[in-house]
């Protein structure tokens, strides 16, 4: 269009009474003129920006067991990720969130505190200084910067979230509010260094190197191996293939590292059938040999797996409603999902569960205010023989609950 101008333009200049040497005099003014703009905006571009975000969350879930205790975690403390207190108001997380964005680089610092900061961020309890349990490291949730080599390659070094699982910790960002078994039984965080290359925008690829599974310093000398890759097969459907592999084995007497691994194959979907309508899915199949942080583990390999289905659905603009069904299995007992006490020592034993999640979302404040009204229902296996304690506590306080029904209200501020 702008050569055919410009011909045109040409062919008229004897009528407009414009001479060819006033022509291209305006020409170039014209060029000096939008070379200066660009200039300008490449010198923003550089100067980069500051972005500051951060969300407040509470909660109120009454329990239908009516546990003595309060407490949703069960007799095994492993239920629930976060929402663990029945029948009181209780705060969950505050984050102050701060981004430095330029053309070629970005930095993110992720704080975090309250009591699920602390749950979320325990890999970083310990101080540096004398092993305390006193460290400032303990708030922070992320702590990277990435680098653009080009539009397509770049690398990030930190402390950063992890890529595998549906879900993340940030309560606005996930549509339930408690997290599902496949979360709380997966890693959190990783730190390390990982590149991304983008083939296009449907496909790329990540990889990584990290120190451990949720933790700042290392346990050991040998490193996790950590990848993704993204498919976007269609238009609003996006598919994630993630993979990790780490030997989280405490060194010996001798100071070498044991033989061990701990490995999870994950798989994230998400479909927007509608733009009012979208569905998901989170598949992981994990095997762990050999010892696991200090809290050992099994000699032999033994795995784990489970898979997540959502659906939600917006109904208005400031209402939506959605379900998911949850299965995970951990009946060789190498994750934190167990059962206590029915092995005939006594010991904590492996078990599964069904869990089936119902959530409203209404959005208030031009959608700063969220309030997420869910109902949970989470089922396991009746454990039988004389004397066997059940997974839940009753209102005296006796273990006599195979299943566990909560309903509550979470309240979200996000800004």
């Amino acid at each position: 269009m702008k050569k055919v101008y410009c011909t045109v333009l040409s062919l008229m200049i004897p009528f407009l009474g414009f001479s060819k040497s006033q022509l291209e005099e305006e020409k170039k003014t014209n060029t000096t003129e939008t070379s200066k703009i660009e200039e300008v905006k490449e010198d923003e571009e550089g100067k980069g920006s500051f972005a500051f975000s951060g969300y407040l969350d509470s909660y109120y879930m009454a329990n239908f067991n009516k546990p003595a205790s309060r407490s949703n975690m069960g007799a095994a403390s492993s239920a629930r990720v976060f929402d663990r207190k029945s029948g009181q108001f209780s705060l969950g997380l505050v984050q102050a969130k701060v981004a430095y964005t330029n053309s070629k680089s970005e930095a993110v610092v992720d704080l975090t505190f309250g009591p699920n900061a602390d749950y979320g961020n325990y890999g970083n309890l310990m101080s540096p200084l004398d092993g305390s349990y006193t460290g400032t490291a303990l708030a922070i949730k992320q702590a990277y910067f990435t680098y653009k080599f080009t539009d397509k390659f770049s690398m990030t070094a930190g402390q950063f979230g992890t890529h595998i699982g549906y879900e993340v910790i940030d309560a606005p960002a996930n549509f339930n509010y408690s997290l599902s078994n496949l979360f709380n039984n997966g890693p959190f965080y990783h730190a390390g260094l990982k590149a991304t290359y983008a083939f296009s925008d449907k496909v790329s690829l990540m990889a990584g190197i990290v120190n451990n599974v949720d933790g700042l310093g290392d346990n050991n000398r040998k490193k996790g191996i950590i990848s993704q890759l993204f498919v976007s097969p269609v238009a609003n459907w996006n598919v994630y293939l993630n993979f990790i592999n780490s030997n989280e084995a405490n060194p010996d007497s001798q100071g070498d590292s044991p033989d061990a691994h701990y490995r999870v194959f994950d798989v994230t979907t998400s479909y927007q059938v509608t733009p009012k309508f979208l569905v998901g899915l989170n598949a992981a199949y994990g095997s762990q040999k050999g010892d696991y942080q200090g809290f050992g583990g099994p000699v032999g390999s033994e795995t784990w797996g489970g898979a997540a289905f959502y659906s939600n659905v917006a109904l208005t603009d400031n209402f939506a409603i959605g379900a998911r069904y949850e299965y995970f299995n951990n009946d060789n007992g190498v994750r934190g999902l167990l059962a206590f006490p029915q092995g005939d020592d006594g010991d904590a034993v492996g078990t599964n569960v069904n869990s089936v999640t119902l959530t409203g979302n209404i959005s208030l404040a031009d959608g700063h205010i969220l309030l997420k009204p869910e109902f949970r229902l989470d089922a396991y296996p009746k454990a039988s023989g004389a004397g066997a304690s059940q997974q839940f506590e009753d209102s005296d306080g006796n273990f006599t609950k195979s299943s566990q029904t909560t309903f509550g209200m979470a309240f979200i501020y996000k800004f």
